[in-house]
Parts: structure tokens; C-alpha cells; sequence
């Protein structure tokens, strides 16, 4: 079975002998993401949404279809859902940023976990840094599990957001997001998954987690680096 996953990807055939094990930073391209990806230099490029000319229209309308099977595969609503940044760093940054200037004040609360990606720290430290708010982190146990019941007793009226990872890229723990999800949503928080370790993995569904927000990253998911 192994060996069938691996002859789609060009990476190991002509690296027999490897064993990569950094897909949790950047996954290998299969053969059927290259071919597209040279295609599209090769026969299709143009600027998207910045002509009108049938080259430049066709290629945007193809953009906007990736759009739409994105919205799908992670069942979002629709595609208006779906906001195409260059990573998952750049979109917790977006919505960190967009939430301090118009959401945080001084002494509003941000919870974290000991579990995040620095990519799910730096942005809210520098929201904290900007509006005067303050991070509250969630702790874990022995066995890497966050203390789920811990949540609650952090939570009070000035708590903002809560922002999550769904899997962590350094211990592999599967966090219970929808579990926390509900917590945060009945005292009426923002919610942030950072979820750019999960969707390699298993399938998610944004509308039963009934999360905010849900960052992850084309280039983990064996797809091509930035959209």
C-alpha cells in the first residue's frame, strides 16, 4: 500500500532510498500537482482578476473554482467563505490584526494553549502588544492532553477570543476543538483553529465544529506553495 502512495510522487522515485519526515512543515507534490502546476505555466498563465482578454478570464475563472472545491472539501457554507492568503501564518495574522484594531481593548483576554505553533502566539502577542489585552494559556497534562476542564474557569467577561490549535504540530495530540469550541461559543467568544496540521490527516467539517475561523495551509496538504 505504501509503495502505491509513493509512486505518485515523482520526490521519492527519484529518491528511492529516503524517508521524509517533514511533512508536518511542507508535504512532497504528487505527480498530478505538478502536471497542473506546469500546465498552467506552460499552456494557461495570465493575471487573474486583472484582465479581460479570454487567457487572463479563463484562468480566473478556474482560480475562482478552487474557491468553490475548497468551500466543499472542508464543507464550508459556500466559497464567500473562503479567503486565500499566501499561508496559515498569514491568516491567524489577518484575523489577529483585523481584531485588534476594531475588537480588543485594554484588558480584554485572549486564550491560548501550550500547545500552538508559534505561527498561533506571535500574531496575539502582537495584538496584546498593540491593544493592551492579555493572553490566558491553556496547560496539558503528562500525556500531552489539553486540560479541557481548565477552559471554563479561565473564561470570564473580559475574554475575547479563544484560539486554538486542532492538532498539534509538535506532539500529535488531537485537541477536542469541537468540545471547546461549544465552551467558548456559550460565553460568546471568537473562535481561531489552526488547523494546518489537521487536514492532512482526517477530514473536517468547519459547520459541525462551528468554528470562526479555520487557517490551514495548501503546501501541507500536498498542494503547491501560496495559491
Amino acid at each position: 500500500m505504501f509503495e502505491n502512495i509513493r509512486n505518485n510522487f515523482p520526490f521519492f522515485k527519484n529518491n528511492p532510498k529516503l524517508v521524509f519526515l517533514d511533512t508536518a512543515a511542507s508535504a512532497q507534490k504528487p505527480q498530478s500537482v505538478i502536471e497542473s502546476i506546469t500546465n498552467c505555466y506552460s499552456s494557461e498563465y495570465a493575471n487573474i482578476h486583472r484582465g479581460v482578454y479570454k487567457l487572463s478570464s479563463s484562468l480566473t475563472e478556474k482560480y475562482e473554482e478552487v474557491r468553490l472545491k475548497t468551500s466543499k472539501y472542508i464543507n464550508a457554507e459556500n466559497e464567500d467563505n473562503i479567503i486565500f492568503t499566501k499561508s496559515a501564518t498569514e491568516a491567524i495574522n489577518l484575523v489577529a490584526s483585523c481584531f485588534s484594531e476594531k475588537y480588543l481593548d485594554s484588558g480584554d483576554e485572549v486564550l491560548l494553549s501550550y500547545l500552538e505553533h508559534h505561527a498561533n502566539i506571535v500574531p496575539w502577542q502582537l495584538a496584546a502588544e498593540k491593544t493592551g489585552a492579555i493572553l490566558r494559556v491553556l496547560d496539558f497534562d503528562e500525556r500531552g492532553v489539553l486540560k479541557t476542564e481548565q477552559l471554563a474557569a479561565l473564561i470570564n467577561n473580559k475574554t475575547k477570543i479563544l484560539a486554538v490549535t486542532h492538532v498539534s504540530n509538535v506532539l500529535g495530540t488531537i485537541n477536542p476543538v469541537k468540545e471547546l469550541i461549544e465552551i467558548a461559543k456559550k460565553a460568546k467568544l471568537i473562535t481561531v483553529i489552526d488547523g494546518a496540521q489537521a487536514l492532512p490527516h482526517f477530514q473536517v467539517d468547519v459547520q459541525a465544529l462551528d468554528c470562526d475561523y479555520y487557517a490551514f495551509s495548501s503546501h501541507k496538504l500536498f498542494g503547491p506553495t501560496g495559491i
